[in-house]
């Protein structure tokens, strides 16, 4: 709503009072659009909210690329339509951001890479697409692990992003500036994309919800790619609630993506008809014991887990599966090595006269790249043509097999998921050698099964992080099980209310900042 434009009260339009700070803060989807329809709150104070505090804080951070200099006018836009009766959709007027791989017509999309710090595409993402026809306004986008190739989220384009809860640590990745960002307060939900762990790494180590569909239901097209294979666009939220009504939102057939025929002449369900605090009662989850480590700060967040759901009327077995040993998929499942090249110069040649170099190759002869991501790109150039290499036909025979045992195993033991921890370690300090380590997320990358990561508590309290560094539960489930898993994750989410805002990022009044 505007501001009065007078100091003279008879002047002033009849309006609601304009909302004060403390009406956004950590405030969910539903409860936002509640506001703006009855007219206590609008899309553009919603706006000029999360705008100025990523003006205040981001440079603490280092969440964000670019900040959208349509925002405002876009938000007033919104306004002006709910108020004429022409609201467009579930998102209708709620500020997202997108990661910086994701296409946008009206904005840059770098992918986190110098190199492509001037692409400007001619057209947006699917995915982005239906969240603009849905009413979204699209806050900017954020950083990311160049090019989406390890966890620790840092670029050539935007630096290293810390995670808001210590800030000693990184946010998870490669979605990392998505992460940070909705979980300091600087957007309602937002975007990631993930090939190994990169949707729900962040997810873990942000104390937020993260979605990875079930291969096939959320189109890639119009994504900066790394895997055919492995590649999945979904949500990053404070809550399951909004994860719910985004993934709603992305899902569904797209000609131009062959892996989203699946969903031809269906309809994608309505999943906020899942949530439902019984969710997870008579529900039959299997703790998966093979990759749980030995963090005792994360085995005691695992073992309160189970007594939560089995509060919640869940029957909670033990399975130890060496097939989902990590360390082997890591080491005999992943493909991106043999199909990024394919994919990401497939993408630069849609780009056609927008596209910063002609090919894979080019983009690595730069010179530009974050070394941790140079050594990986020298070695993916290398390879033409990825069917040439019988490890890569290999691994994706590897990958079909254990797609099907899983889905068996757990048809024969009638499992409804699994649950484990994201990361078997706290999520690392951003100097940590070892890169990203510990986490568990592969298991649904390479079986295209869906999981939902879900806030699980915190470790203990350290000078460096007030509130403990946040740990991510996790359930997966069989192929289009996300009604399941949103139900369960609903229900834990409501009995235990673990998603707490980072201590260093508090809501303050920042109504004197300036925005436009």
């Amino acid at each position: 709503m505007s501001k009065a434009l007078s100091n003279d009260a008879s002047a002033m339009p009849l309006q609601a009072p304009a909302a004060t700070f403390s009406t956004f803060f950590e405030k969910s989807i539903p409860e936002l659009t509640a506001g703006m329809n009855d007219g206590s709150l609008s899309s553009e104070e919603l706006t000029r909210y999360y705008l100025r505090r990523i003006k205040v804080y981001d440079g603490c951070l280092n969440a964000m690329i670019t900040v959208n200099p349509a925002a405002i006018r876009e938000a007033r836009d919104k306004d002006v339509q709910r108020a004429a009766g022409k609201a467009t959709g579930l998102l209708h007027g709620i500020p997202l951001v997108l990661k910086d791989n994701y296409d946008t017509k009206d904005m840059r999309t770098t992918s986190g890479a110098l190199a492509f710090k001037n692409l400007h595409p001619h057209r947006d993402a699917f995915i982005v697409k239906k969240l603009r026809e849905a009413g979204a306004v699209i806050l900017g986008k954020t950083n990311l692990t160049e090019m989406a190739n390890h966890g620790m989220t840092i670029s050539s384009m935007g630096g290293q992003t810390l995670n808001p809860y210590d800030l000693t640590r990184t946010p998870g990745g490669s979605s990392g500036g998505t992460g940070a960002a909705v979980a300091a307060n600087f957007a309602a939900a937002g975007t990631g994309s993930d090939t190994v762990n990169s949707i729900r790494s962040p997810s873990s180590a942000n104390s937020l919800v993260g979605i990875r569909p079930t291969r096939g239901l959320v189109s890639r097209t119009g994504i900066s790619p790394c895997s055919d294979l492995q590649d999945q666009g979904g949500p990053i939220a404070r809550s399951v609630t909004d994860a719910a009504i985004l993934l709603g939102v992305m899902a569904g057939f797209d000609p131009a993506d062959a892996s989203t025929t699946v969903m031809k002449n269906k309809t994608v369900p309505d999943y906020r008809k899942a949530l439902k605090k019984d969710g997870a009662k008579g529900r039959k989850l299997a703790l998966l014991t093979t990759n749980l480590g030995h963090d005792p700060d994360v085995l005691r967040v695992m073992e309160n887990a189970v007594r939560d759901f089995e509060a919640l009327g869940a029957t909670v077995t033990r399975a130890d599966i060496p097939e989902l040993l990590i360390s082997d998929l890591l080491k005999n499942n992943d493909v991106q090595l043999w199909e990024q090249r394919t994919v990401l110069d497939r993408y630069l040649k849609e780009l056609g006269k927008d596209a910063p170099v002609k090919n894979t190759a080019e983009y690595a002869a730069t010179g530009l790249l974050t070394p941790s991501v140079a050594r990986d790109m020298e070695r993916k150039s290398a390879i033409i043509d990825p069917n040439a290499y019988p490890e890569y036909k290999a691994r994706l025979a590897k990958n079909a097999r254990l797609h099907d045992f899983i889905v068996r195993y757990m048809c024969d033991n009638r499992i409804d998921a699994f649950l484990y921890p994201l990361q078997s370690i706290l999520v690392v300090h951003t100097n940590d050698s070892r890169g990203q380590a510990g986490r568990n997320g592969l298991m649904a990358s390479v079986t295209g099964l869906p999981a939902i990561t879900l806030p699980g508590g915190f470790s203990s309290v350290t000078p460096s992080a007030p509130l403990g560094v946040p740990i991510g539960v996790e359930l997966m489930g069989a192929p289009f099980s996300e009604e399941l898993l949103i139900g369960m994750g609903y229900a834990y989410e409501q009995a235990t209310g673990h998603r707490i805002p980072p201590a260093a990022f508090p809501d303050l009044d920042f109504s004197s900042v300036p925005v436009d």
